[in-house]
């Protein structure tokens, strides 16, 4: 059975958002993904939809919602986006924190920058968690 993986910040528009698009692309084999928030926005930040959808074709808008961490099922590994106030805490086997800066308001360089940084960690814990290098 493929491990639950939730990505959580506050808000759940943006960087959560991507890493539950990427882990989607990257890392399905691997592990469920699934993003929330102690808070939710009436829909993804746009910015990040537009650098997503230009770098790797997904439409956010249709395949994925804000969500509450109320809403998605238990999991087994929460990653932690970086909150620079409270990070919400959900039960888990594992956790860790990203420590990513939000992109909100900033450039697109911002947002493409943030993308690739999720991608390359998305792609890292997909081979920790196949190679058994989580739950030591």
């Amino acid at each position: 059975m493929k491990p639950k993986v939730a990505f959580i910040c506050v808000h759940n528009s943006c960087r959560s958002q991507m890493a539950e698009a990427l882990s989607k692309i990257y890392a399905s084999d691997i592990f469920e993904s699934y993003s929330a928030g102690t808070e939710t926005k009436p829909e993804i930040n746009q910015d990040a939809v537009r650098v997503i959808k230009k770098l790797y074709n997904i439409d956010m808008n249709e395949t994925q919602k804000s969500k509450l961490l109320k809403d998605i099922p238990d999991v087994d590994i929460v990653i932690k986006m970086g909150c620079n106030v409270v990070c919400p805490f959900l039960p888990a086997k594992y956790t860790e924190d990203w420590g990513l800066e939000d992109p909100t308001g900033k450039s697109e360089k911002e947002f493409i920058k943030t993308a690739k940084s999720i991608e390359d960690k998305v792609k890292d814990l997909a081979t920790r968690i196949k190679n058994n290098l989580i739950f030591d």
